[in-house]
């Protein structure tokens, strides 16, 4: 049975309606075009998608609901479409968690970082980012990298934060990396390096 956020979670899937416009094309062809999307957590997913009426939906193929509360819902796959928004902006990813934040905060705290035993970077004017049910990232001016870094040909998207290009460092591919480009409300963090805190040894002061 779907519920809503506001109840308790026993099972199933959650749901949150929303009030964003959202728009997605294929090519030049406007495929979906709604005001009225439902935001969807699927047991098993680890973010957020968006659920569309059918009656929204020209040109994509979707999932429907067995669910009766969800019934006439369609789940689209984000790579259904070459293009989304939401309102005007360029959606990245997923949707984005109502229920989420993400805070930047510049810091005075001193930042070691170590890999067996070697040391990576060290740092005292880290930006602490902090991301609802993440652990916390510190992110560091480049120039406190210590070991080897290069360029690496990775890349990713948060629909938070933007597009994240890749750094391998002291030899440890992708270990590392940065936004060349953010999106509004975590500027602090642009051309910032940030470590993988589950593969490297954190010391923070």
């Amino acid at each position: 049975m779907a519920i809503r956020m506001d109840e308790v979670w026993r099972g199933g899937l959650r749901y949150e309606p929303s009030e964003r416009w959202i728009r997605a094309y294929k090519g030049d062809k406007l495929v979906l075009d709604t005001r009225r999307p439902v935001v969807v957590w699927s047991e098993g997913r680890t973010v957020p998608q968006y659920a569309f009426h059918a009656e929204d939906i020209d040109g994509v193929d979707g999932e429907r609901f067995d669910d009766p509360d969800l019934a006439g819902l369609v789940l689209v796959p984000f790579e259904a479409a070459d293009k989304w928004l939401e309102e005007d902006e360029v959606m990245l990813g997923h949707a984005r968690d109502p229920f989420a934040r993400i805070d930047t905060r510049q810091s005075s705290r001193h930042v070691r970082i170590e890999k067996n035993g070697v040391l990576l970077a060290e740092s005292s004017p880290p930006v602490l980012l902090f991301e609802t049910g993440l652990p916390t990232r510190y992110y560091l001016p480049k120039d406190d990298v210590v070991a080897p870094i290069e360029d690496s040909d990775r890349h990713s998207i948060c629909p938070y934060k933007g597009v994240a290009s890749y750094y391998t460092v002291g030899g440890n591919k992708d270990i590392a990396w940065y936004y060349p480009e953010t999106l509004p409300g975590v500027e602090p963090i642009k051309d910032l390096v940030a470590f993988w805190n589950e593969r490297v040894d954190l010391a923070v002061d």
